[in-house]
């Protein structure tokens, strides 16, 4: 498959993006705005950067879920993880996001705790944090695992690195969250709204497109599985108001070059033998049966959460915070009453300020020119 800029530029700028914009604002001329949601931090800011929201405003009325996965977790889980770093002697590991998001205090985050003395070093990948094992044999080394399917499998194959190769300084603070469990529980909520979805390409990518056939044909919603160039996200923001207006609510699969029908057995496969599903607790959603990750008994022993004995508690979110509203898409960034005044990603509150996949990072990012 190309990979030039020509070849990507079709869907950065397609040549029908004119009609399409043209044909949403007729459809969408009389009658209520069609809401959909994105469930994907990298649509959000595709989104916003595109400026699609006030495109095809007021007709079209574009939402961010809880597609960050900085964003949902709860800050009980942060403060757990900040008290690994009181451990003497031992590395935490995690992705660069995370480094800023505070725990139940404001200004406590991973990143403080590294400029106050602590390990904590940033990662690309899970596979990092199995290198840093190896080359510190004397020392324990926990990984941060957070994120949807699309970084299960590394996570996964991490874990079975280790158990092959007997290495024991190795463990994973499990932070994973499932996908489908927890649209299940937005879309049952009674304040939800959402008339049409769109899919996390990502995900799909390992799930597979059919994952998300629950959502036409139990809750009767148009979904389509999207990439993230601006031409991507502008057709099936097209063909999700085509389905709205029809009546003809469906599944596509808009973003055919990566994602398949059946999505990616062997990483499932890896996902699967690893980890099961466990109840979770999520930012702005509450606890979700079923919706997080747990690694299995025959893997107890990667399981730093056990190993250390950290208390997961609820914790408590910043005052005047509103990124719980936020992640489940009933308030827009703009209408946190903090947002821009004392939030700004330099200095940020809640954790979707601090992500660079937060619906309010990228409100703040791509916000109209004073």
């Amino acid at each position: 498959m190309p990979c030039d800029a020509s070849w990507l530029n079709a869907f950065r700028n397609p040549d029908g993006a004119a009609q399409l914009v043209q044909d949403i604002r007729r459809r969408t001329a009389d009658r209520a705005p069609v809401r959909i949601m994105e469930i994907c931090g990298t649509h959000t800011m595709a989104i916003a950067k595109a400026g699609l929201r006030s495109l095809l405003a007021p007709g079209v009325e574009l939402i961010s879920g809880p597609g960050c996965p900085v964003c949902v977790t709860p800050a009980g889980d942060i403060d757990a993880a900040l008290e690994l770093c009181e451990r003497p002697g031992l590395i935490v590991a995690t992705y660069g996001d995370l480094m800023r998001v505070p725990g139940s205090l404001r200004g406590d985050t991973l990143l403080h705790r590294r400029a106050a003395g602590a390990d904590v070093r940033t990662v690309y990948s899970a596979a990092d944090a199995v290198d840093l094992a190896r080359a510190n044999p004397d020392r324990e080394v926990v990984f941060l695992g957070v994120g949807f399917e699309t970084t299960t499998p590394g996570t996964a194959a991490c874990v079975l690195d280790a158990a092959a190769s007997g290495l024991d300084n190795f463990s994973v603070f499990c932070l994973l969250k499932r996908t489908e469990p927890a649209l299940r529980s937005l879309l049952n909520a009674p304040d939800c709204g959402v008339d049409a979805l769109l899919c996390p390409g990502h995900v799909a990518v390992v799930t597979g497109a059919d994952a998300f056939g629950f959502l036409p044909r139990e809750y009767g919603l148009p979904a389509v599985v999207s990439g993230f160039e601006a031409g991507d996200v502008l057709y099936s923001v097209w063909r999700l108001v085509g389905m709205v207006c029809d009546g003809t609510p469906a599944l596509e699969n808009e973003y055919s070059r990566l994602v398949t029908a059946g999505g990616n057995a062997a990483a499932r496969a890896a996902a699967d033998a690893v980890f099961r599903p466990a109840d979770s607790l999520w930012r702005g959603l509450g606890e979700i049966p079923d919706s997080g990750l747990a690694l299995r008994p025959e893997y107890a022993r990667y399981d730093a959460a056990a190993r250390y004995g950290l208390c997961r508690r609820r914790g408590t979110e910043p005052p005047g915070c509103r990124c719980g509203s936020v992640i489940r898409g009933v308030l827009h960034p703009e209408q946190c009453p903090l947002f821009g005044k004392v939030c700004r990603p330099e200095d940020p509150v809640g954790p979707c300020m601090v992500s660079g996949e937060g619906a309010c990072a990228a409100a703040w990012k791509y916000r109209p020119a004073d």
